[in-house]
């Protein structure tokens, strides 16, 4: 904590409503999977297909990334956020509404929602990205860090233009190369603004909550540096030529090198700290190393890579993440309601080990997703779905947990003679 600059967190309800938003999404995929069936995991192009894709990018990704870089920018990186009181709560709109337009446009072919989406998604990663990058160039020091994470969100933004140009050609059947585009997008998207937005904040992250090392600066500003290189070559070579190859093995290697970097600081840390986020981390690495094999493998794999990556582990990365910024979210709100001079309870117990571990072991059922993927069947799909389901409701329950745990610490407080 002594790292953590607590007079520089924002109000603890800006990065909150985006963290809180997320097991919601989650929970939906799951209905969305029990009510579509096997249909969602038979083609990429199927529209309950690309809903579903997009509840998972959006509103569970997207929402704890969101919710992630609006805490972490001010309080670990020195990063001062811009607007912040002012423009919190339409961010957090402007995303989620275009996030629903986008996945019912996509699942009913809703022409008026398309063009929804495409008009407010754009807005909100722009207002993200106007309140966060002018505090990224004028900060000192951490260079590297703020690189990464200033690569992250540029890619977040053009992700999000060229998605919303796709959404308009497909509101009004526009004629593009469809197929290219909707690659780079992915592209865009997966690696160049969740992965690494992750590697970046990873450097803080991992030697601050599971004791690990980090990568001498020189050679994660190499894997930064051929990221921003190779994945805009490769999108170029996309959409001029009829191969998308060589972006496919950008994806993979660069997530494969990431993956594999954190496993080994894991393995080498002198002094681990055998958390439920470091299990959280450890499992999401290995099954995006899987997703990354799984890419390359030929036509088929790409959908279980899909499954694997956005379903499985890029969500347990990220919830790793979400389970520690609500419980110190939940402490910083106690500490600004209390005031010097009260012994406050500390942030394990606002969020104790055992609930983060049963969220955790929650996920196993998860497993279903991929076998789901590999051998497409209703009721295969539909207990994944349920499970999906639970696992989701569980997330809330216990991100909700840390308010109840705090109000209840005021009320002890008022009984006090």
């Amino acid at each position: 904590m002594a790292r953590l600059a607590l007079d520089q967190a924002p109000a603890v309800s800006l990065p909150r409503r985006f963290l809180l938003s997320a097991p919601l999404w989650g929970m939906l995929a799951g209905l969305l999977l029990f009510v579509d069936g096997d249909a969602l995991l038979r083609s990429r192009w199927h529209p309950a297909t690309l809903a579903l894709v997009h509840v998972f990018t959006l509103g569970v990704l997207g929402n704890v990334m969101f919710g992630s870089v609006l805490q972490f920018l001010p309080a670990a990186a020195g990063v001062r956020v811009r607007g912040s009181m002012l423009l919190g709560v339409p961010l957090h709109v402007l995303f989620n509404l275009g996030a629903l337009l986008l996945v019912a446009g996509l699942h009913q072919s809703w022409r008026a929602a398309l063009l929804g989406a495409a008009v407010l998604l754009p807005l909100a990663f722009m207002l993200l990205a106007a309140m966060t990058l002018p505090g990224l160039l004028a900060a000192i020091g951490q260079r590297l860090l703020r690189a990464g994470l200033g690569v992250a969100i540029g890619f977040g933004v053009l992700a999000a233009l060229l998605g919303g140009a796709l959404a308009l050609a497909l509101a009004d059947g526009w004629a593009w190369p469809v197929g290219a585009l909707v690659d780079v997008h992915a592209s865009w998207g997966v690696l160049g603004w969740i992965v690494v937005l992750l590697a970046s904040v990873a450097r803080v992250v991992m030697p601050m909550f599971q004791g690990t090392g980090t990568l001498p600066a020189r050679v994660q500003a190499l894997w930064l540096g051929s990221t921003l290189v190779m994945l805009s070559g490769a999108a170029w070579w996309r959409l001029t030529h009829a191969d998308g190859r060589w972006l496919i093995g950008t994806v993979a290697l660069h997530a494969t090198l990431f993956a594999c970097a954190a496993l080994w600081l894991q393995w080498r840390a002198p002094r681990q700290r055998r958390s439920p986020l470091l299990w959280s981390w450890r499992a999401g690495l290995i099954v995006l190393s899987l997703a990354a094999l799984a890419l390359v493998a030929g036509p088929r794999g790409g959908l279980l890579a899909a499954v694997l990556g956005l379903g499985i582990a890029l969500p347990l990365l990220l919830l790793g993440m979400a389970l520690e910024i609500v419980a110190f979210i939940g402490w910083i709100e106690l500490h600004r309601v209390c005031g010097r001079g009260v012994q406050l309870p500390g942030v394990q117990r606002l969020l104790p080990d055992s609930d983060k571990l049963g969220v955790l072991l929650a996920q196993l059922p998860l497993l279903l997703l991929p076998a789901a993927a590999l051998w497409p069947s209703v009721w295969l799909t539909r207990a994944a779905g349920l499970a999906l389901l639970f696992a989701w409701l569980g997330v809330w329950s216990a991100l909700r947990g840390v308010r109840r745990r705090a109000n209840g610490f005021l009320l002890t407080l008022e009984d006090r003679p």
